[in-house]
């Protein structure tokens, strides 16, 4: 029974637009599909805290999607990733039980530069088995969880203390996150284009989250410290149907900047190229196309693909010539949705680290 019903839930899940193998019309995992019913994304939209931590019934697809860069007391680095998907078969609210429209997936991998560890959870909405709730803050799949850890009665944003959990066969991770940074609105006020036919999400980023926790891998504990990512994104159609995948680099720079930029790929070669560029307290400034020099510098052979792996980055205008190389260049997310996603170092007139994500490859 339990394999008939992985089977259904697997199928439904391929149907509602987040597998790889979706027709070419529909460009990467389906996201160029038409949006039917769903609720379309409109530049104007006013973002309201802590509620928009919570799910978007009227949407297609959205996750909450955490990167962290850390190291233990010896130096050692690793890079974790915790990801939740929220994927509607129809829009509408949550229900009870089997009639609920939402399915959930959960991702989450551990990386060393040696190592790389992902594995995948698949749940069904209204029945206890994944979800996000408000009050308290919570998103979890299983065992995996995403939590607010500040009192009921706080008055402070719920998302500003979290702790994070996630196992596999080979890691576990407890992770307590905590910042006083303000959360930071991608693009036009959170309003984030995809192609210039007008594809968008509304996308939000709290980038400056310090960590510190525990983490196991190959048997061996480590007390880690480090910076984490939060991206919290959500749409009915972020791509167009000749869209293949995307480039995404999330950066913490030395001197307390933050850097995320995109290319998304066309299959004509006229990728789209965007970002934003953030202060160290918190103010960020959009990038245009214009404004940056992205160019893929060296190519990994790994699942049989050449996936670039050490980037050169340049953004003239801010004086910024930087390089970034990965960690594990074979941290390849064997999953159903498969995906190349890892930390980065970042060198040349800045230092840092980073996460860098790449699908359609």
């Amino acid at each position: 029974m339990k394999i008939e019903w992985l089977a259904l839930l697997l199928g439904a899940w391929l149907l509602s637009g987040c597998d790889d193998s979706a027709p070419a019309s529909q460009g990467f995992a389906g996201l160029g599909a038409q949006t039917g019913d769903f609720t379309e994304v409109t530049p104007g939209r006013r973002f309201v805290f802590p509620q928009d931590h919570a799910p978007h019934p009227g949407f297609r697809i959205e996750w909450w999607y955490i990167t962290a860069n850390l190291q233990d007391a010896s130096g050692q680095p690793f890079g974790v990733q915790w990801t939740l998907f929220r994927s509607a078969g129809q829009p509408g609210p949550a229900r009870q039980g089997w009639d609920d429209p939402n399915l959930w997936m959960g991702h989450a991998a551990v990386t060393s530069a040696t190592r790389h560890y992902a594995t995948q959870r698949l749940g069904r909405g209204g029945i206890g088995q994944a979800g996000v709730t408000l009050t308290p803050l919570s998103a979890w799949i299983d065992n995996w969880s995403l939590s607010s850890t500040l009192p009921a009665d706080s008055h402070a944003d719920p998302m500003t203390q979290v702790r994070l959990q996630a196992s596999g066969p080979a890691f576990d991770y407890d992770l307590h996150l905590s910042t006083d940074r303000p959360l930071v609105l991608q693009g036009d006020q959170g309003y984030s284009r995809k192609s210039e036919q007008g594809q968008a999400s509304y996308y939000y980023s709290q980038p400056f989250f310090t960590v510190q926790g525990q983490l196991r891998i190959n048997g061996q504990d480590h007390s880690v410290t480090g910076q984490a990512w939060l991206d919290r994104e959500w749409s009915s159609q972020p791509l167009t149907a000749d869209q293949r995948g995307w480039d995404w680099f999330s950066l913490h720079l030395r001197d307390g900047t933050r850097l995320m930029l995109y290319r998304i790929r066309h299959d004509n070669g006229a990728h789209y190229l965007i970002g934003t560029w953030i202060g160290p307290e918190g103010q960020s400034q959009p990038l245009a196309a214009s404004d940056i020099r992205l160019e893929p510098l060296q190519t990994t052979e790994v699942a049989g693909k050449a996936v670039p792996t050490r980037w050169s980055i340049e953004i003239p205008g801010k004086h910024l010539a930087i390089t970034t190389e990965a960690l594990n260049p074979k941290a390849w997310m064997d999953l159903d949705v498969p995906y190349w996603e890892g930390p980065v170092t970042v060198s040349g007139s800045q230092q840092g680290v980073g996460y860098l994500e790449m699908t359609g490859y």
